[in-house]
């Protein structure tokens, strides 16, 4: 049986990436690429595995989440608008404005989010954190951590690894945002890192590799990484930066790029392409 909620998530990923892109293009500045390949995973956590909502943001029991690559921010806003936490309206209007709440980078002074970051490195420490005082707690929450592949090359996500092992955090699921480019070119060219399965698994986790912008392949993902007991979950979700549009896909220009009028036109037309295949497809 297809999942219905998963069908009506493919083709709002889609309007969720328009509002990114719009929320650029008010400001002036984003990391749009990173944005793109991304957001299906923000979607799918908010849109059915994170135990949170507007209601019970300061519930102790609210599942924890923390942007580690922050530079995706604009992503994660329309998400966080998207689901009731933020103000679509208002993100556009004050984005990157002097004094604005809404920075490059996440902000705990916003509804919904966790964690200030963008330093690199520091997400997944704090993870490990969050999942350690569930247990000292004996609460229930899960702990999801999105990091960037280039984020990879830190020093300190391998030993918040070592730890989150020899602890046993199952409550502890760790996503690389797979799509193979940073700010100054291919991650294999800055600090390969092709070995990612064995080396995760090496640190004692468990290993899920998925197609990181497919909803119903990260969603299978979730599920295995929910009913694994006794050691952490990482999932390597293989994704294209710039995702959704040619103009931008597998480009390391587009890491931290506004786009031109013409080339925001050619954009969301493409984008309303992706959207019109997946209604046809209900």
């Amino acid at each position: 049986m297809v999942d219905a909620s998963l069908k009506h998530l493919e083709q709002l990923r889609w309007q969720l990436r328009k509002d990114t892109v719009d929320i650029i293009m008010a400001g002036g500045g984003g990391h749009i690429g990173g944005d793109m390949s991304v957001i299906d995973t923000l979607i799918a956590l908010y849109g059915k595995w994170l135990n949170i909502s507007p209601g019970t943001a300061a519930d102790p029991e609210r599942d924890r989440f923390v942007l580690s690559k922050g530079h995706s921010v604009e992503a994660y806003y329309a998400v966080l608008c998207h689901f009731g936490f933020l103000d679509l309206s208002d993100v556009k209007a004050r984005f990157s404005q002097f004094k604005s709440p809404y920075i490059g980078h996440p902000n705990n002074k916003l509804a919904g989010i966790e964690m200030n970051s963008g330093s690199l490195g520091h997400g997944l420490p704090v993870g490990v954190g969050m999942a350690l005082a569930a247990r000292m707690d004996k609460r229930s929450y899960r702990t999801y951590v999105v990091m960037g592949d280039g984020e990879l090359a830190e020093g300190s996500i391998w030993e918040a690894a070592m730890a989150a092992s020899h602890f046993g955090l199952d409550s502890l699921c760790a996503i690389v945002d797979r799509n193979r480019l940073q700010i100054s070119g291919s991650t294999e060219d800055v600090m390969a890192q092709d070995s990612q399965q064995q080396r995760w698994g090496a640190f004692g986790w468990h290993v899920v590799t998925t197609d990181g912008n497919d909803l119903f392949s990260l969603d299978a993902a979730f599920a295995e990484a929910a009913s694994t007991k006794g050691v952490p979950t990482v999932i390597i979700a293989n994704t294209t930066k710039g995702c959704g549009s040619p103009v931008m896909e597998n480009k390391a220009a587009w890491h931290h790029r506004v786009p031109t009028p013409e080339e925001y036109r050619q954009i969301c037309a493409d984008f309303n392409t992706h959207m019109s295949r997946e209604v046809a497809h209900v």
